[in-house]
């Protein structure tokens, strides 16, 4: 039985919206260009108006050749552009066929038909996997998550004649390598400009904006919300503080809990008690071992052993850096449920930030090492010159097993979620 495709229902378009839509027709001004380029805001319409009308033109302009689009990864392009703009194609009645094993959707309009394939890029490994093929147009999309390299493959198989591409991102550092590269030589590379914000989506209430608002800080909200170029420098957490967030008690007992570790060869090693009580979470208890200051440097064998008496012989999930390979083997060969931690330094430093914004994350006072790193942790200047943000990397150890605890156990807060809507709705 075929699955009925839910139709799009379009919203009125902003000016931004239809400059991006119209661009490329004959009767623009602009119609020369080789490129556009359309940064700004987080949910400011940028994407919607972008892929449409990539496929748009790549359908008017070519009949029977390959195009490509790409993410970070194939998977979050599928989920973030793919699935909204084959249902805007289809309610323009455009005939859609996605070919999953190829990476690649073609795509019928009238008498023509092109073949869009989608590409990740994600690391510098990711140039390889676009090499050999020839395009007429690339649409890239959060391109500032994308290394140069990767760019420069792609856009160097864009030989058709009167290919063009497109670019859309939210902002990182003003160092990153395609502010300089393309944003700043937009005029040499003959391209157009846009910065978006929310209020160019014109599908957004006031309420949405200000709750979007209330989910970042600091660099976060001036990238994500203001939508501007701006260098992460200073404090990481500077909404933390001892007073709001370090507390004399926890809670007698958690709904979930688990250790977040942050292994360390010469560095120190940190294990950190973690537990969501259904409603916050809650650093309790930690394990700290510098053997620089020691003098002893301990096996990986000890260190398990040392998580046996730091657990008081209970097996809760470790949840563990992926890099630490040699603990992970040794924590499982003794009984410990291991979790690969979700690693994203960005996403995970934000994620903190908001829970910590939200008053809902609490360290107790014994744990003396995560609270003073909490309150030093700090963006490396040095880094940001090279366009990469990165947090400086000492006096991290506990915090960085605490980023790694609370990111990856994420998904208990949508489960919250889950369940009140549930119990509101009458269905448990």
């Amino acid at each position: 039985m075929a699955l009925k495709v839910t139709p799009f229902k379009f919203e009125p378009f902003s000016k931004k919206q239809l400059k991006v839509l119209t661009w490329w027709l004959p009767n623009s001004p602009v119609y020369d260009k080789d490129i556009i380029i359309a940064d700004g805001a987080i949910r400011s319409g940028k994407t919607v108006s972008m892929s449409l009308s990539f496929v748009q033109w790549g359908m008017e302009t070519f009949d029977g050749e390959n195009l490509g689009m790409s993410g970070k990864t194939i998977g979050s392009f599928r989920r973030n552009v793919l699935a909204p703009l084959k249902q805007m194609l289809k309610s323009l009645k455009y005939r859609v066929k996605e070919h999953r094993n190829d990476n690649m959707v073609e795509i019928r309009y009238r008498k023509k038909v092109n073949y869009f394939y989608i590409f990740g890029g994600k690391d510098e490994r990711s140039q390889d996997l676009i090499q050999g093929i020839t395009l007429a147009g690339m649409l890239f999309d959060e391109v500032a998550l994308m290394p140069e390299s990767f760019v420069n493959q792609a856009t160097a198989r864009c030989s058709v004649e009167g290919a063009k591409l497109w670019f859309n991102c939210n902002p990182a550092g003003p160092y990153h390598w395609f502010k300089v590269e393309y944003i700043e030589k937009i005029v040499e590379k003959n391209g157009i400009y846009l910065h978006f914000t929310m209020d160019d989506n014109l599908s957004l209430s006031p309420k949405v904006k200000d709750r979007y608002k209330r989910m970042y800080f600091g660099v976060f909200y001036d990238r994500y919300i203001k939508g501007l170029w701006k260098m992460a420098e200073g404090m990481i957490f500077d909404m933390f503080n001892e007073e709001k967030h370090v507390v004399k008690t926890v809670p007698d007992r958690f709904a979930t809990e688990w250790v977040a570790v942050d292994h360390g060869t010469g560095n120190p090693t940190a294990y950190i008690w973690q537990g969501f009580d259904g409603k916050d979470f809650y650093s309790s208890r930690e394990y700290y071992y510098a053997s620089r200051e020691t003098g002893i440097q301990k096996t990986t064998g000890e260190y398990s052993q040392d998580m046996l008496a730091f657990t008081k012989g209970k097996r809760p999930p470790i949840i563990c850096d992926p890099a630490a390979s040699a603990l992970i083997t040794q924590f499982r060969k003794d009984g410990f449920t291991v979790i690969e931690a979700d690693n994203a330094v960005l996403e995970g430093i934000q994620h903190v930030g908001n829970l910590l914004n939200d008053g809902q994350y609490f360290i107790h006072e014994s744990c003396t090492n995560l609270i003073k790193e909490m309150s030093s942790y700090s963006w490396d200047i040095k880094a940001q010159q090279r366009g990469e943000d990165k947090p400086l990397k000492q006096n991290d150890h506990a915090v960085d097993g605490t980023r790694y605890g609370l990111y990856t156990m994420r998904h208990l807060i949508a489960v919250k979620h889950d369940r009140t809507k549930m119990r509101k709705s009458g269905a448990m």
